[in-house]
């Protein structure tokens, strides 16, 4: 690496740093319910810390997706940084409250990560910000687009994302909400995984160079058809293959103790598939 792109990869890392301080910044002033330092340090709410962690790791994609690629010149890339990365946070918190009311709406999430301190929706929560996060990676990133793209891309991947939330409540025996709003962790665990990958594959699906609206969105609705398809089979294939002598349902949400053990490797199995979609298809 020579001085000149060393400089501009200092300055880059600067710069993002400090888009990543607006994202929070922003989303403490959204989230005036509660004092992030007061409940993470005075009364140690690790649910709040898991929806924290989930949305700072999000913000890092989806900021990234804005920098991912090769570079068009600095001062270019800092113009795209600058209003991609804007568009980036505002996009990321508006997923948020989209799938507070729409993913989890028997209830609100921030009720439940405050006032009863309900880990289970802590990880869903961060399984929404990581998901959307992957989402808006894929519609920021690459060249030819533009906001307009931008916005399409992330408004179908929301949708297909809520569409998600919609069918892992279908194909599992127990009621989600139900087992959540009980402080069921595992449960939360295996709903935020199967989300993460959904995600993965549709951001994955839109990250790269746009074409034309005729070649890129079959191809981006095609994708995540196919993860809506596979979520069940991954299931299936997960009680079958990697925890052949039990059943998922039961470890998770029948006995007293939920198995949370038994939701990492469920979380796990629909995550990894998702990556190996992306790189097969």
């Amino acid at each position: 690496m020579d001085l000149d792109n060393l400089v501009s990869a200092a300055i880059f890392i600067i710069v993002f740093f400090i888009f990543f301080f607006i994202g929070k910044v922003i989303n403490d002033l959204l989230h005036r319910e509660y004092k992030l330092n007061f409940e993470l340090v005075e009364k140690d709410n690790a649910a709040l810390a898991l929806a924290v962690v989930g949305y700072y790791f999000g913000l890092v994609l989806a900021i990234g997706g804005t920098i991912a690629g090769p570079s068009a010149g600095l001062v270019e890339d800092l113009y795209d940084l600058v209003i991609y990365g804007i568009l980036s946070i505002i996009l990321l918190n508006i997923s948020w409250f989209l799938c507070d009311k729409l993913i989890l709406y028997k209830f609100r999430i921030s009720e439940e990560l405050i006032r009863d301190h309900n880990q289970g929706t802590g990880v869903v929560s961060a399984g929404i910000s990581v998901a959307s996060g992957f989402i808006i990676y894929g519609a920021v990133s690459g060249e030819g687009g533009s906001i307009w793209t931008v916005l399409v891309f992330w408004a179908l991947g929301q949708a297909l994302l809520i569409l998600a939330g919609l069918v892992y409540e279908l194909i599992t025996p127990y009621n989600i909400h139900e087992e959540i709003e009980k402080d069921n962790v595992a449960a939360g665990v295996s709903f935020a995984g199967a989300l993460v990958s959904i995600g993965v594959i549709i951001g994955l699906a839109g990250e790269g160079d746009f074409t034309a609206w005729s070649i890129d969105l079959p191809v981006y609705i095609g994708f995540a058809v196919l993860g809506l398809i596979l979520l069940p089979i991954i299931r299936l294939l997960t009680d079958k293959v990697l925890l052949p002598t039990v059943k998922l349902s039961e470890e998770i949400s029948a006995q007293e103790k939920p198995n949370l053990g038994a939701a990492y490797i469920e979380a796990f199995s629909y995550i990894a598939a998702a990556f190996i979609i992306n790189w097969c298809v």
